[in-house]
């Protein structure tokens, strides 16, 4: 009897020695669940910010406007090989006769153009006209369907710096993607296909990649404010820095597609000098190379570089009293006033300036 007592106290101090070193090691004692697992409780949320309301309502309103645009390759006649591939960008509807504006570069050297909408439909289109030169072009769907509601056109002449800007495109063939950023810079510089230049672009933040190209960039009204173009980046992703063509350049152009199919191209008939040129000879304005044997600045008296002598030629410094430091500046200003129409131009030889009224004819015709 005494035995039994024994070994029943030595099991109990045993137990009485594990609780004990489970409590001095936190050591955790087994659950077991009382009933079958379910699914968490949702954790109920608080209304949207008025920020994220104005985002949403931007993208609900304005992408079914965006379309995907893809481009079959051309065959290629030399080598007796068939197209493959293709490329594809981004387009929006510009009007209610069926229009779409993309980029000029999506759809260069391409064959058949094809479009998809946000509700999945696939239309064909034609190619209406190009502007290399601004990097745009105009597409129509050949047949009749009830298109989406044209996206509403904003200003980019009173564009600020900080102020927010939204992209609605196809990044790597993602349809439908937003992204969001700011307007970081204004009046950039951004050189073409048609081997001139841009001005006044917009750049922004926004997330930009490939395939985003021919989309619209909206202000926080959804409005147009830009047509995304083109990234700076090595590797080709976005690295923060984005351009977009200029609304009240889009505008401008567009409907000149629509008419004729092409863009004049205005200038005066000169060779102008690199801008490294004039900065090595501390000249501010267009050096003018030479002139176009008949053209307008040839029969205005304008002299180019007297290669004889190594004299500078003239040097243009304004265009209708507005400074010109630049070629772009003086591209912009033709631009501006467009072919037929002629500008007083003032020009600088040696010490002496005097103003000159120039004609601006189309030089793609000449």
């Amino acid at each position: 009897m005494n035995r039994r007592y024994a070994v029943a106290a030595v099991v109990l101090a045993a137990l009485l020695l594990a609780v004990t070193a489970a409590k001095i090691l936190h050591v955790p004692m087994l659950h077991v669940p009382s009933a079958a697992p379910s699914a968490r409780a949702v954790e109920q949320r608080g209304p949207l910010s008025d920020a994220e309301k104005a985002t949403i309502e931007i993208f609900e309103r304005v992408s079914p406007s965006v379309v995907q645009v893809a481009v079959k390759s051309v065959a290629n006649p030399l080598m007796g090989e068939e197209g493959q591939g293709g490329s594809s960008g981004t387009g929006f509807v510009w009007d209610r006769d069926g229009h779409l504006v993309t980029n000029n570069h999506v759809v260069a050297n391409g064959g058949e153009i094809a479009v998809r909408f946000a509700s999945g439909e696939v239309a064909q289109v034609d190619l209406v006209g190009t502007a290399p030169n601004y990097d745009l072009a105009v597409l129509r769907i050949r047949s009749v369907r009830e298109l989406p509601p044209p996206v509403a056109l904003g200003s980019s002449g009173d564009l600020k710096v900080g102020q927010s800007a939204f992209a609605i495109g196809n990044p790597f063939g993602l349809d439908q993607s937003m992204t969001s950023g700011i307007i970081s810079a204004l009046k950039r510089r951004l050189p073409t296909h048609g081997g001139r230049e841009i001005a006044n672009v917009i750049q922004t933040d926004a997330a930009i990649n490939p395939g985003n190209s021919g989309g619209p960039l909206l202000d926080s009204a959804g409005r147009l404010i830009g047509v995304t173009t083109a990234i700076i980046s090595p590797s080709g992703s976005n690295a923060g820095i984005g351009f977009a063509v200029p609304v009240d350049v889009v505008n401008r152009i567009v409907p000149e597609l629509i008419r004729n199919g092409r863009v004049p191209t205005p200038g005066i008939g000169i060779v102008a000098a690199g801008e490294d040129v004039s900065t090595r000879l501390g000249v501010e304005g267009v050096i003018v190379v030479r002139t176009t044997p008949g053209s307008p600045a040839e029969r205005a008296g304008i002299r180019g570089v007297n290669f004889s002598t190594g004299a500078v030629g003239d040097i243009i410094t304004a265009v209708e009293g507005k400074p010109v430091r630049r070629l772009s500046d003086l591209t912009d200003a033709l631009e501006q006033a467009g072919a037929g129409k002629t500008v007083r131009l003032t020009v600088k030889r040696g010490s002496d300036t005097r103003d000159v009224n120039v004609g601006i004819i189309d030089i793609d015709r000449t």
